[in-house]
């Protein structure tokens, strides 16, 4: 790499701007030693460069969040969530929100949710599409950002045990089981 030696000016202008910048990190490193750093010897002239700062590292891979449950409680033992991780708990009803509007997610969700608690289900696999992230117009996505939401006020609340991401073979992330209580 080729180094580019600044002026007495340019190096008092850098000097200046690196000056408004706010570090990414409370670390301090220690400057550079003779001869070691980017800062071109100026002949004395200008104010001293500011101490460098290292940049945190670059964020990881984001680590899986649990689902909120919507009643507040975490009510599922280990085998249970070791289950669904794994994919071999069968969903005992499925309900597919592709296609719908918010209101007519919602009724559907809700009348679901019914229907199961009347059958006796457990396992209710929420097929909701995957989040879109995005500003306006982009208008996809916005059922999986309200499911939780809803969960949580339905009256339905008190009969849903836990929300869990669904497995890969049952939708990932663009899929949740909902775990009703035992009657």
């Amino acid at each position: 790499m080729r180094r580019v030696s600044l002026s007495a000016e340019e190096a008092e202008l850098w000097a200046r701007v690196t000056g408004t910048i706010r570090p990414l990190s409370r670390e301090r490193i220690d400057p550079p030693r003779n001869g070691e750093g980017d800062q071109p010897k100026a002949g004395g002239v200008g104010p001293p460069p500011p101490p460098l700062r290292r940049a945190t590292p670059p964020p990881s891979a984001p680590r899986p969040v649990p689902l909120p449950v919507p009643a507040g409680r975490n009510t599922l033992d280990g085998s249970w969530d070791k289950k669904l991780r794994s994919g071999s708990v069968t969903p005992d009803r499925v309900v597919d929100l592709h296609g719908l509007n918010l209101d007519q997610a919602w009724t559907t969700i809700d009348r679901a949710i019914e229907q199961a608690i009347d059958a006796g289900d457990r396992v209710v696999l929420l097929i909701t599409g995957h989040h879109r992230p995005g500003e306006p117009p982009i208008a996809r996505g916005r059922i999986r950002a309200a499911v939780h939401d809803w969960l949580a006020a339905s009256r339905h609340a008190p009969r849903i045990a836990a929300v869990r991401g669904a497995h890969v073979r049952h939708g990932g992330g663009g899929s949740l089981y909902l775990i009703l209580r035992r009657r």
